[in-house]
């Protein structure tokens, strides 16, 4: 039988142990510790001779099997299910790293991405190294002996940039180091990670792999492609564990010592959210695309920026990594500030609010909002400014959203 495609996989992916009910969907084992049959049992499950839960901060069944969905989904090595996306890519940064190294990224980066990176992670001695990644050779560059790990966010957020992955993966492949792309706004249904040559990816689960905002959450995937021999943190590690070096510092280490669990409850409301995750995104990325098609056309809307219009400049680059799938964010900037809150305050379907990958549609001024604890010069270096407006689309009816937006551009 031919593979099966990824809205079959995830609705199918067998549970790791039957349940005795015969129950369809997974349930939710929303308790804390398990019991084992004999003391030499448990001895074994803390010893990792055999598969089993103990506590739940460390594993448990209904994250488990988010876990097993999302592995099956991608063909991953490992997967792993944590708080949120934030708590998924500092548990990653805490594994790879110690004091001395140093990771290439760009500033065009979320902006608690590139805070936790320079206010949080930077006094520990971690070095971060800034260039254009959509310029391969500025980015080579400032790879040294000391470079572990290059990290890129699939299409950045606000500014919605996106790098050629795959010559980005021949850097990293040149210089033994880790690809780390953030691939929130590209889940698994709409880009395959590993075909580019990611290593490994985070992602935040609360956007549209939760269902519609209806729990937060955060997703590693390790493919395991990398040789983690070459990470000077893992090497004891891979002397032991092979490729599953990563997985080993991680799970019996880090996200148990930082205590980072997803809940049992939330992992339920992310596994339904997978199941439907195909078709919610197939909507919400049409609707995008008419919108910013839309807003294309309008005399007050000074330029609009989105990877599947034909004059942006990474369409070409969107159409070989995403094919016809290139998001549901696109900004688009206005004369100044004060325009950008008279349109947004002038809404009436659209929502004023800071998520992304709802089933609702949701505006932003990001220089306002999630930049506001940056100075203007910081948040022009970091492409954001004052007069851009963010819309995250969601899967309501396109008309309706473009009238909303006609109205509230004509007053």
């Amino acid at each position: 039988m031919a593979e099966l495609n990824f809205p079959t996989k995830v609705i199918h992916t067998p549970f790791i142990k039957k349940d005795p009910h015969g129950s369809l969907n997974m349930p939710v084992y929303d308790n804390v510790a398990f019991e084992s049959g004999s003391a030499e049992e448990i001895h074994s499950i803390f010893e990792g001779e055999k598969q089993g839960h103990i506590y739940s901060r460390i594993s448990n069944p209904t994250v488990e099997y988010l876990e097993e969905k999302m592995k099956h989904a991608t063909g991953a090595l490992s997967t792993t299910a944590l708080s949120s996306g934030m708590a998924a890519i500092t548990n990653l940064m805490v594994t790879i790293s110690q004091t001395g190294v140093n990771i290439v990224t760009t500033r065009h980066i979320f902006g608690n991405t590139y805070s936790l990176f320079e206010k949080t992670l930077k006094p520990f001695g971690i070095e971060f190294r800034y260039a254009d990644l959509t310029d391969p050779e500025s980015v080579e560059k400032v790879i040294d002996e000391n470079t572990i790990a290059l990290f890129v966010e699939t299409i950045t957020n606000p500014q919605l940039e996106v790098a050629d992955l795959s010559r980005l993966s021949e850097l990293t492949q040149k210089h033994n180091i880790l690809l780390v792309a953030d691939t929130t706004l590209t889940p698994p249904n709409m880009f395959r990670a590993n075909e580019f040559g990611i290593d490994v990816e985070v992602l935040s689960s609360t956007k549209i792999i939760s269902g519609g905002a209806t729990s937060v959450g955060g997703i590693i995937v390790d493919y395991g492609t990398y040789n983690w021999r070459h990470n000077s943190k893992l090497k004891d590690e891979y002397a032991y564990y092979g490729p599953f070096a990563f997985l080993a510092k991680l799970r019996k280490e880090v996200y148990r010592n930082m205590g980072s669990c997803l809940s049992p409850h939330n992992a339920y409301l992310q596994i339904s959210g997978l199941d439907t995750l195909s078709l919610r995104s197939r909507q919400s990325n049409a609707n995008c695309l008419r919108i910013a098609q839309f807003l294309n056309e309008q005399e007050r809307v000074r330029h609009v920026n989105y990877p599947g219009l034909e004059n942006s400049p990474f369409y070409e680059v969107s159409k070989k990594q995403f094919g016809d799938n290139p998001g549901s964010l696109l900004t688009f900037t206005m004369n100044s500030k004060e325009e950008c809150f008279n349109f947004i305050n002038k809404l009436k379907v659209l929502r004023r609010a800071t998520n992304l990958q709802d089933n609702k549609t949701l505006v932003l001024h990001p220089a306002s909002t999630i930049f506001n604890e940056y100075d203007e010069e910081t948040r022009k270096e970091l492409g954001v400014p004052d007069n851009m407006i963010r819309i995250s689309v969601g899967i309501e009816d396109a008309e309706d959203l473009i009238e909303d937006i006609k109205q509230a551009l004509d007053q």
